[in-house]
């Protein structure tokens, strides 16, 4: 039996290389640099750093993550793998969020470690484990399968005891990698270790004066009095600056695998030196590139540009977040609210594409790692945008009159029959209420288009009542071009059709829009909007 699975599991392998998809080329880099080092399972780590509540960045980089983790087993299902989800809880807070409450409190408690300072929101022992419970709450919602580390419970436990001696064997060479990177004031002052204050419990910026590797101990200038203070490096006594933190905790978790973002790039190439220097391999990275908001700028957290994940969770399910942070994560991409409509159409083409597909395709296919390979029988019956359209032509928004529409073309089709769709209609009514009908703009129609318009109204007459989405197209071309012309004066009627009658500036394909819509509610429409002033 044993003998007949291998050649079935070695054409499965041939197939998932010749895929091509990003998550597999990062798995066949990581399979091979543990068969190099005779490593017998894998360990993959994302960051969180803990001084904000999660947001879509942290979804992304765990998303991804666990792609490579699913493909790593499909490719090596032997070789046992985890992911570590590192809380930095150990930080000092440099300045209060805007988006929690107590600042005033919060403010009476900057540069202490996160998980020293009291819970603004009244719910655990400190800001910290707050922030940290968060965590693990948002990425459970989603079902990630993952390892919960806090900073604070590894330095205090002794956890990285053993490397951060080991810094402090290595502190000259360390030093000699980071202060070429510094200002020469920040050079003047740099340590790689943090003292925590005993009596202010704040994490210090301190000059380090005399150093005792045998003993693990260090003697700082504390930076406010001047005091000269000894304090041992283990047992929690110290952190680490991030870079070096960063290091560490590659070397003491065994990290194999990590991401990071674009403007990471030169630290992560740093820590991987300071890896080598602690006698650890670094382990397989992956830069992706960053979001931007609309107008081509980078999204920040602080300036709220962008689309945060709980503002496209209200506006269309989370595979098609998913699906869309999949794509391309090498090339900088457009995350904000006019992406959403489009994103949830191409993952439904994608799970529309995946039925057809031979098992190497399938793992080309992003929904496979959208879904870690169990990907759901989701028949797809109307585009997002579509729904987003016939709420916006109706003029209510309403889960009743979108599933009239929808029943003119499936007759049988219900919310329970049907969840997946009656879930997208809710999302397209959230998204219609506050983005369609603030923006709606219509055109007035000039003589040409009313000429035009006419001609369809008359023609919509003649139809059969149930005439289908390819005939009314084919409707729609011949009078385009009747009234219009070809070419590009083809596509100003199209534009025309959207502006006068839906006042946006593109949508879904016509003929299928008027297939639900209905062809007497379609001369209803144009009749309403002829009645405009031109």
């Amino acid at each position: 039996m044993m003998a007949a699975q291998k050649p079935k599991r070695e054409a499965q392998k041939a197939g998932m290389k010749t895929a091509m998809s990003w998550p597999f080329a990062e798995a066949e880099k990581l399979h091979q640099s543990l068969t190099a080092r005779g490593k017998k399972h894998a360990v993959l780590q994302t960051g969180y750093g803990a001084s904000g509540l999660p947001h879509i960045g942290t979804f992304t980089e765990v998303a991804r993550t666990s792609m490579v983790q699913r493909a790593l087993k499909e490719l090596a299902p032997d070789t046992p793998s985890k992911v570590i989800c590192f809380c930095d809880d150990m930080d000092g807070l440099r300045k209060v969020p805007d988006n929690v409450p107590q600042p005033a409190m919060l403010a009476q408690h900057l540069h202490k470690p996160l998980s020293a300072i009291p819970d603004p929101f009244g719910t655990h022992e400190s800001f910290g484990a707050h922030n940290g419970a968060r965590l693990r709450e948002f990425l459970d919602g989603f079902g990630f399968a993952y390892e919960f580390l806090s900073a604070t419970a590894c330095y205090r436990s002794g956890r990285f005891d053993a490397w951060l001696r080991k810094v402090l064997v290595h502190y000259d060479e360390i030093c000699a990698l980071i202060l070429p990177t510094l200002g020469p004031e920040r050079r003047a002052t740099y340590s790689p270790f943090l003292p925590i204050c005993p009596q202010s419990g704040q994490v210090l910026l301190a000059r380090v004066v005399e150093r005792d590797a045998a003993q693990g101990r260090i003697v700082y200038e504390h930076p406010q009095s001047g005091a000269r203070c000894e304090t041992e490096v283990t047992g929690g006594a110290c952190k680490l600056q991030w870079k070096v933190d960063w290091a560490m905790r590659w070397a003491a978790l065994g990290v194999d695998y990590e991401m990071a973002g674009k403007d990471l790039s030169e630290s992560h190439k740093l820590a991987a030196q300071i890896c080598r220097c602690l006698g650890a391999p670094p382990p397989q990275g992956f830069i992706y590139e960053l979001f931007l908001d609309e107008k081509g700028e980078k999204i920040s957290k602080s300036r709220g540009n962008g689309l945060s994940l709980e503002e496209w969770l209200r506006y269309a399910p989370r595979e098609s977040l998913t699906h869309y942070l999949y794509r391309n994560p090498k090339k900088a991409r457009r995350l904000y609210f006019d992406m959403v409509p489009k994103a949830v159409d191409d993952y439904q083409q994608e799970l529309q594409n995946f039925a057809a597909q031979d098992e190497a395709a399938r793992r080309a296919n992003p929904v496979w790692h959208v879904h870690g390979g169990e990907v759901p029988q989701r028949p797809v019956k109307i585009g997002f945008s579509l729904l987003l359209h016939l709420a916006a032509a109706s003029g209510l928004a309403r889960r009743d009159i979108l599933w009239g529409f929808i029943r003119r073309q499936y007759p049988h089709a219900s919310p329970e029959q049907d969840p997946w769709l009656d879930q997208l209609v809710g999302y397209a009514i959230n998204y219609c209420e506050d983005f369609v009908a603030p923006r709606k703009r219509l055109r007035a129609p000039d003589p040409q288009a009313r000429q035009a318009l006419e001609a369809l109204a008359a023609r919509l007459d003649g139809l059969p009542p149930h005439a289908d989405a390819d005939a009314l197209q084919k409707t729609l071309y011949a009078l385009g071009k009747a009234h219009y012309g070809e070419g590009a004066a083809l596509r100003a009627w199209f534009a025309m059709l959207y502006q006068v009658l839906l006042g946006q500036e593109e949508g879904p394909r016509f003929g299928s829009f008027i297939a639900l819509y209905g062809a007497a509610e379609m001369r209803a429409l144009i009749q309403k909007r002829l009645a405009s002033p031109a």
